[in-house]
């Protein structure tokens, strides 16, 4: 059995700082066929796992009265950037109580 070689994960420089109950724009890349183009997805981060090169979030949207979630590896090829277009300001690190609540109810504080 030969021995693999370790290959160190490089950060994206795309990628900002962000946290739970922010609202992120994530720039994915997506392959039709032999295309391949840019699609982004924004939301709510509801959640970050993990740490290190398995280190995930989950972001969370409404689009015409349907829940939509998908999770997203940091250090994946196929995320191209994430960008933070609103602060939030939340007091847990999992905010799952969003997905049982609509509407003004389901508002996030800016944090200044």
């Amino acid at each position: 059995m030969e021995a693999y070689e370790l290959i160190a994960l490089t950060p994206n420089e795309n990628i900002e700082e962000f946290q739970s109950g922010d609202t992120v724009r994530v720039n994915i890349r997506v392959t039709e066929g032999e295309r391949t183009r840019t699609q982004a997805f924004q939301g709510v981060v509801i959640r970050r796992r993990g740490g290190g090169p398995g280190e995930s979030f989950t972001v969370r949207r409404v689009t015409h009265e349907v829940g939509v979630e998908r999770t997203f590896l940091i250090n994946s090829p196929n995320v191209e950037s994430v960008a933070v277009t609103r602060r939030g300001k939340v007091r847990r690190a999992r905010l799952y109580y969003l997905r049982g609540r609509s509407g003004r109810a389901a508002r996030i504080k800016e944090r200044r």
